[in-house]
């Protein structure tokens, strides 16, 4: 309400105020400190003083009707009445503390007013405050508590704490329930200063171990001049399941990094046959283990060594106990000799194609969960890995070998399998033949009676060709009707032999004719390899192109064996 100047209301000269002139009630009313106005019975203002300007804008707007009523009462009865008026305003409700004091001339009465709109607010604003307060330390701590100068609990909050209710707590030390209390010097319980967000671990009443962060302030007491310390007050707020989740996403990462890092070894690798010793050895180095193994699935469905490191000694029967496992996703233990060994299957797109098994003394410490998730993620990493190395054998096998017999192709013969087995002749010093193996009339056979006949004719001959090869000899299909052989430690008169078993045995390829005059059959031109001549390898797959070309212009149907370097006769049969 805004002051204004007293205003005297009314006129004095006329109205009687009791035992009061007028100009002594007037005088009254203006010193009073507060707001003040005197009243007729019927509602008139008579004086008021300079604080008094909003009641009475508030009297003269019939803002305040329970105001005539206590006037009313008031001297009737000749006492004093008292109230509080709720006023809505624009600048929202007020209170005021009415008092109404009848005077002695028993028709008027003095009007005093206290606004208690502040008090109010400010009351209401603590009372709130309070509760925002507590509702705030309930909801931001699982219990709160108060201790003695011992550390004893004076009181807790009351749903309790750490699985105890509050009755358990009370008027015991609150280091009873801290696990290693010696490593804090000192207890929030006993803290003469404010500790703030100390991390501390408890025992639940169940036995379990909680982490909690506690803060605390000192309480203290004036003793005179000094303050003497009396105990403490503080919160704890159980933090178990965001350490928990910390520590579980620590162990993750650091999984994460060591798959990284074999992963890393792993495409280091330029060429597909290391990737798994390289995924072997960082396997076995990440996981400290005394050795790692990784298998492959064979056509036959059996699992196979592709790559191991580390200790691998006393391993005999693991593959026989890894396929009574029946391995799949779950990581498999079992116990073999001296090792203990976790194993689990690799797979590549649902189908399983391996297998990953690491290995450590039975002396050692359990397996932990950690490496096990560990191996069965490196495992999924793994069935790519054995994915690549399958692929990039058929590849390479593909590009080796002819597409239709399955026998190595004309560039792996010539350009990788003939001059690697000379090397190592020429350090043995033995002996070799080369035959060059040409179907006679085999045009024929695909004009007459058809491509097909002509394929059917040329797997005959593959047949008659590996059934008179040893194991360590070469066959290969150099295009067409073209065919070659090599012969390994042969000598020259067992060469002639091998020869003319292979003209004789290839006599039901006649079966395949385009007509009697053609008859489909072979002919073969032999080279012999000896290591003491020194002889180019171009010089000697000439020499046997040449044989081949001789016993053709000769009639075909025989072989030839061409003479040595330097010579000009070569021997025939037909």
């Amino acid at each position: 309400m805004t002051d204004q100047d007293s205003t005297v209301l009314g006129d004095p000269t006329t109205e009687a105020t009791g035992h009061l002139s007028p100009r002594q009630a007037e005088e009254l009313v203006a010193g009073y400190p507060g707001s003040a106005v005197v009243m007729s019975r019927g509602g008139d203002i008579l004086y008021a003083n300079e604080r008094a300007s909003g009641v009475v804008a508030l009297l003269r707007n019939d803002a305040l009707p329970d105001v005539h009523d206590m006037i009313v009462k008031s001297i009737e009865l000749k006492t004093v009445t008292a109230g509080a008026v709720s006023v809505a305003t624009a600048r929202g409700d007020i209170l005021l503390e009415i008092t109404v004091v009848p005077q002695d001339d028993e028709i008027s009465v003095l009007v005093l007013t206290r606004d208690l709109t502040m008090e109010r607010n400010l009351r209401s604003a603590l009372v709130e405050s309070r509760q925002r307060y507590k509702d705030l330390v309930e909801v931001s701590s699982d219990f709160y508590w108060e201790t003695d100068a011992s550390g004893t609990f004076v009181f807790v909050s009351p749903r309790g704490g750490i699985g105890f209710d509050t009755e358990a707590l009370i008027g015991r030390l609150g280091s009873e329930f801290v696990v290693d209390p010696e490593t804090f010097s000192p207890l929030p319980f006993v803290s003469p200063r404010a500790m703030e967000d100390i991390e501390m671990w408890f025992r639940h009443k169940n036995g379990d171990t909680l982490c909690m962060m506690v803060s605390c302030v000192p309480l203290f007491r004036e003793d005179g001049e000094n303050e003497e310390w009396t105990g403490a007050r503080g919160v704890c707020r159980d933090v178990t399941d965001e350490r928990r989740s910390e520590a579980a996403l620590a162990r993750a990462r650091q999984r994460e990094q060591t798959l990284n890092y074999i992963v890393s070894s792993v495409r280091d690798e330029l060429d597909p046959q290391n990737m798994l010793s390289a995924a072997a050895a960082a396997t076995a180095r990440a996981l400290n283990s005394a050795g790692c193994r990784i298998h492959r699935l064979s056509e036959s469905q059996d699992l196979v060594i592709a790559a191991d490191f580390g200790n691998i000694e006393s391993l005999d029967g693991l593959e026989e106990a890894l396929s009574d496992l029946e391995l799949g996703r779950d990581v498999q233990k079992l116990t073999l000799g001296t090792w203990e060994f976790a194993a689990v299957a690799t797979h590549y797109r649902q189908t399983v194609n391996g297998a990953i098994t690491i290995w450590k003394s039975k002396k050692s410490d359990a397996w932990e969960d950690d490496q096990l998730i560990l191996i069965a993620d490196i495992a999924n990493q793994l069935g790519i890995a054995n994915e690549q190395v399958t692929n990039h054998e058929r590849i390479v096998a593909l590009s080796r070998t002819d597409s239709m017999t399955g026998l190595l192709n004309r560039r792996a013969f010539f350009e990788e399998e003939i001059p690697r087995r000379v090397a190592r002749l020429e350090r043995s010093r033995q002996t070799a033949a080369l035959f060059y193996v040409d179907m006679d009339n085999f045009k024929r056979v695909n004009d007459v009676r058809g491509h097909q006949a002509g394929d059917d004719a040329i797997m005959l001959l593959r047949d008659l060709m590996m059934d008179f090869s040893r194991p360590g000899d070469v066959i290969a299909r150099l295009g067409g009707d073209e065919f070659a052989m090599w012969l390994d430690g042969i000598s020259a008169e067992v060469t002639n032999h091998r020869a003319q078993a292979l003209i004789d045995a290839s006599q039901p390829l006649k079966a395949f004719s385009g007509d009697d005059d053609h008859p489909l059959g072979i002919s073969v031109g032999v080279a012999m390899f000896d290591p003491d001549l020194s002889e180019p390898l171009e010089s000697l797959l000439s020499r046997a192109d040449s044989a081949m070309y001789e016993i053709k212009n000769a009639g075909k149907g025989g072989f030839c064996v061409a003479p040595p370097p330097g010579t000009a006769s070569a021997t025939k049969a037909e």
